[in-house]
């Protein structure tokens, strides 16, 4: 699997202020990148995406408010709300191992300890103290499963796949593979 060039860190929720001021909220609440990078590539729901330079962020309890060199006014601010904020994989910090950028873990398939596929990751919900994966497959339910080492054992993001055991009060894959080996 090849990495992308680009790792999402959340989207423009609202233009704030006068002056061209954006929140961007980002996926993982704990994440400084924002306050690291000098420019992020945004991407707008309609019309070409951009790469803005920070000038300036300043943190709030649930989002960033940024300054970009390249948005004047309210105007457009208002135009890049709902757009997404991606970092420029260059410009970061590789992880260390055993920890990777979330944004790499969307897209792997998520397959049970006995091989079964149980989906892709679709996203990532950050609603608890870790992050939890979406798992999605057609004609299969839902699985959101916490990334903690009590449910995700393996992660080989170059062989595109993670080894989840999904929490005990969702069934997987029916009946088969109940009693395998330990």
């Amino acid at each position: 699997m090849t990495l992308k060039p680009h790792l999402e860190l959340g989207y423009v929720a609202r233009a704030h202020g006068l002056r061209g001021e954006v929140a961007v909220r980002t996926f993982d609440p704990e994440s400084e990148t924002l306050d690291f990078v000098e420019r992020v590539l945004v991407r707008p729901r309609t019309g070409p995406e951009r790469v803005l330079r920070i000038e300036s962020v300043r943190p709030t309890p649930k989002e960033m408010l940024v300054v970009f060199e390249e948005v004047e006014g309210r105007k457009d601010a208002e135009a890049l709300v709902g757009a997404t904020v991606l970092a420029f994989r260059e410009d970061l910090e590789p992880p260390a191992e055993d920890e990777y950028f979330q944004g790499d873990l969307v897209g792997l398939t998520a397959v049970d300890e006995a091989g079964n596929v149980l989906g892709r990751v679709e996203e990532l919900w950050s609603t608890g103290e870790v992050p939890n994966l979406v798992i999605r497959a057609e004609g299969k339910e839902e699985l959101v499963v916490p990334f903690a080492d009590d449910f995700v054992s393996t992660v080989d993001v170059p062989g595109g796949r993670l080894v989840v055991k999904p929490p005990e009060y969702l069934e997987v894959g029916g009946s088969e593979g109940e009693g395998g080996e330990d």
